[in-house]
């Protein structure tokens, strides 16, 4: 007897299936996802985000951040991410509607920055972090990300980018440390990093 028919079709079944399961179905529960308006403000929810966030999510991709920093709020009863105020409600599909690839993370060597536009708001903050995470953050393993700024000589004046560093990180006298743009870009797309509107589906 012939088992070549069965065989094809048993193949072609379980293929057609798990692609119904992983592809089709969250298309369907997902893909129609839209922006809301949120009622207080009248703006629409999630906001595409501006040119220079944009350009930062590209310096924040190809610095490896999505390796040690998560982008996703567990519910109470998963974890313990809204009583470190990580975010006020878990993040669902919606959160990401404009993100080209979504960055929920690997792993969490670093706190989860779904909602660090709205924990921290101060550029300076930011890029010090970036420039030696020691000024902020005393004990943290992250690596400093120097090579994202430029010393140089004071000219006539300071320059109105210069970091105001403590004095043990301050360069030598004369000069000064100013950030690149990709050091701003990332830091705008930090900033715009807010999942804090209450939605539908998360309250």
């Amino acid at each position: 007897m012939n088992y070549a028919p069965l065989v094809f079709l048993g193949v072609f079944l379980t293929l057609a299936s798990s692609w119904v399961g992983l592809v089709l179905a969250p298309q369907l529960q997902l893909g129609r996802q839209q922006e809301v308006k949120v009622e207080e403000t009248s703006e629409v929810y999630p906001p595409v985000r501006p040119g220079l966030a944009q350009r930062g999510m590209e310096v924040y991709k190809a610095n490896g951040c999505i390796y040690c920093h998560s982008q996703q709020v567990r519910p109470p009863g998963f974890g313990a991410d809204i009583e470190r105020n990580w975010g006020q409600r878990r993040t669902v599909a919606r959160d990401y509607l404009h993100d080209k690839p979504v960055m929920l993370g690997t792993m969490r060597t670093g706190p989860d920055l779904t909602n660090i536009g709205v924990r921290q708001t101060s550029i300076q903050w930011h890029l010090q972090h970036l420039y030696d995470p020691q000024i902020t953050s005393k004990g943290s393993i992250m690596p400093p990300f120097r090579f994202l700024f430029e010393k140089r000589k004071i000219g006539a004046k300071p320059s109105p980018d210069a970091l105001a560093l403590p004095r043990e990180f301050a360069p030598e006298p004369g000069y000064e440390i100013v950030p690149k743009p990709e050091a701003k870009a990332l830091v705008q797309y930090l900033l715009s990093l807010k999942a804090n509107v209450p939605l539908p589906e998360a309250e």
